[in-house]
């Protein structure tokens, strides 16, 4: 199972990225989809987690400002940030599990990370 991660950058206080996470060897339907990151110096937290047809939660950081959507077809995920802040700067990774809990050694696969910056 591979996820390629893609879309990060920096971008302007207020401003919008969209990243994207390729994965092959697993199907993103079957299995739970989330997209984590990891602040400089801090740990790794959950940004949101979907399990297709079952939920969809976001942490409270980015409710309202982020979207996570997904094609199956292409079996990718996407995550739309919209009004970023420079708390939002970290690395961001696609990961897949079969548990849709926020704990992150509970998740069997990780892309590599993007990295987002966002300045003021």
């Amino acid at each position: 199972v591979q996820l390629q991660a893609s879309g990060g950058g920096l971008v302007q206080a207020g401003g919008s990225l969209r990243l994207s996470c390729a994965a092959s060897g697993r199907s993103i339907d079957d299995y739970v989809m989330g997209w984590f990151r990891q602040a400089p110096g801090k740990e790794r937290v959950f940004v949101v987690i979907s399990r297709l047809g079952a939920y969809l939660h976001y942490a409270d950081s980015v409710k309202g400002r982020f979207t996570f959507s997904r094609d199956s077809a292409k079996n990718m995920v996407y995550l739309e940030m919209n009004s970023l802040k420079p708390d939002d700067t970290a690395v961001y990774y696609c990961a897949s599990g079969s548990l849709g809990v926020t704990d992150t050694k509970a998740w069997d696969y990780w892309g590599q990370g993007t990295l987002v910056t966002v300045s003021s």
